[in-house]
């Protein structure tokens, strides 16, 4: 492990020499990720980059891009585009990125499962802001807003999101 690792724990997300609080899927930590179990897969994930909303967020690092209204993700599995980003309109399985809800406001992709995509092995996982304390995600690794940005502007190219195996139930 090195320095800009960000290492999930059962008590929150260890990064910088500070605890941050989170929130995971709800089906837990999985070793054997499925599209749709609501899993939080182990693993080394890279962050392969950085999405925001240019309507309710400054741009948080210059490398960020914005979400266009329109953006969408695949999270269709028999599709040629799972797990890619697509434009509307678009007739498949998807998340809308651009939400009226403010949980898209600031999204961390990692490399789950791209660029070699293995179809039904669950699509995206992001790092993105919570509902509230303690409410689970779809799989995804969820922060308080501060927090989220704080981490934002601390990455490194190096950085990885580190999800124990040991933490698999």
């Amino acid at each position: 492990m090195s320095p800009d690792d960000m290492v999930l724990t059962p008590t929150g997300l260890r990064f910088r020499g500070r605890m941050w609080p989170c929130t995971i899927g709800r089906g837990g930590v999985s070793g054997r990720k499925r599209e749709g179990d609501g899993a939080t897969p182990a693993g080394v994930h890279a962050i392969t980059g950085m999405l925001y909303r240019p309507d309710r967020v400054a741009r948080p690092v210059p490398w960020a891009v914005p979400i266009r209204p329109g953006d969408l993700w695949s999270d269709d599995a028999n599709h040629e585009d799972y797990n890619l980003m697509v434009r509307a309109p678009y007739p498949h399985s998807h998340e809308k990125l651009r939400r009226a809800d403010r949980l898209y406001d600031l999204v961390l992709l990692t490399d789950w499962n791209w660029p070699q995509v293995t179809r039904g092995h669950g699509s995206a996982i992001f790092l993105h802001r919570w509902r509230r304390p303690g409410f689970p995600t779809e799989g995804c690794v969820a922060f308080r807003p501060d927090h989220l940005l704080r981490i934002a502007r601390a990455l490194t190219p190096q950085t990885r999101l580190i999800v124990p195996e040991a933490l698999a139930g």
